[in-house]
């Protein structure tokens, strides 16, 4: 269900208007084109998140959009400036955290923070003001004088998004920010990024965790191959799959059997055959199908499998995730596009 906030997100003026957005790189083998000409704008004070598989062209687009690499085609407005015009305002109106991180593991929490505000022309006093609220804010209290090189995973990657907010910027970018982090350290930077969004931060986000999207985002914008391929809220996403998503694991032998057998006792919605990928079972099919009530249909589904000899591997039954959405769209798991 959409909430009032939900809603009033999305009459909220846009931050950034994207329009035709292209990047092509040049290869040995040829022109690669990492971004294939997208649409999108980003209301002041939510979280968008764009979701995808490594290489889906979601780090290219922040590239882009902070003015690190030059679009090969297409227009944008950021914060009001235009981002091949303006690029100088463009810079002075984010925050960008990049994936790997820019800390320098032999200079002092508190000296990098300052720093960085000065870079952006703030007073010796007014950087130190604004680090050490920072700090306050994003639990580093008593780590100013610490080396980033002595920092943990997840105290190093907060640094990080401070290091992105110390000029006060009111749209600020983060390029997988939880990455490598524990689930403990991942749930506490999730409470802080909400938090940016309480104070009225404006937060642009990539990633390829599913439950990240659905936790943080209040909009999603579903990347692949370059492109956009779907967007919306989390809700509104899973809710383009109605009903239960019962998947099972099929010999290959036996898949088309199986399938006939599904559509005879079953009111199938819709359905996707996939390679057992990650299974340790060579030699099987993975069926998801989209009937209205996962629960129901169990029980026939296994007993008319069972009069014909067949045994699945493996059976669950789930509500649609933002998997189910991208498996649907793209005919291929978003986790198993991860697989590194």
């Amino acid at each position: 269900m959409e909430t009032i906030e939900s809603v009033r997100d999305r009459t909220a003026p846009s931050v950034i208007r994207v329009r035709g957005l292209s990047r092509t790189f040049h290869a040995k083998t040829g022109p690669v084109q990492a971004v294939t000409g997208i649409d999108f704008d980003v209301c002041d004070g939510e979280i968008l998140g764009l979701l995808g598989p490594n290489g889906a062209g979601k780090t290219t687009t922040l590239r882009m959009l902070s003015t690190l690499i030059r679009p090969t085609s297409g227009e944008a407005t950021i914060a009001g400036a235009d981002l091949r015009a303006e690029q100088r305002t463009v810079r002075s109106r984010i925050g960008y955290v990049a994936q790997g991180g820019t800390t320098n593991d032999g200079e002092l929490v508190i000296d990098e923070l300052v720093l960085q505000a000065r870079l952006f022309g703030l007073s010796k006093a007014a950087a130190t003001h604004n680090a050490e609220e920072l700090m306050a804010a994003l639990e580093l209290d008593g780590l100013g004088g610490r080396k980033c090189a002595q920092l943990s995973g997840g105290q190093r990657r907060r640094v990080d998004i401070a290091l992105g907010l110390v000029h006060r910027p009111r749209l600020i970018y983060l390029d997988e920010p939880t990455s490598g982090l524990d689930p403990q350290s991942r749930a506490n930077l999730w409470g802080h990024i909400r938090r940016l969004r309480e104070q009225g931060t404006t937060v642009v986000l990539t990633t390829h965790y599913l439950e990240e999207a659905d936790a943080l985002c209040d909009r999603v914008l579903v990347m692949d191959h370059g492109g956009i391929v779907a967007e919306g809220t989390p809700d509104e996403l899973k809710r383009r799959i109605s009903g239960d998503v019962v998947s099972l694991e099929i010999d290959d032998d036996h898949t088309d059997l199986a399938l006939e057998i599904a559509r005879a006792v079953l009111d199938v919605r819709s359905l996707v055959r996939t390679d057992g990928v990650g299974s340790d079972r060579a030699g099987v099919t993975l069926l998801h199908l989209t009937v209205e009530r996962g629960d129901a249909a169990v029980v026939p589904l296994l007993h008319a499998l069972d009069a014909r000899g067949i045994t699945p591997g493996a059976l669950t039954v789930k509500r649609p995730s933002l998997d189910d959405v991208f498996l649907t769209i793209t005919g291929r798991s978003l986790r198993e596009g991860n697989r590194s």
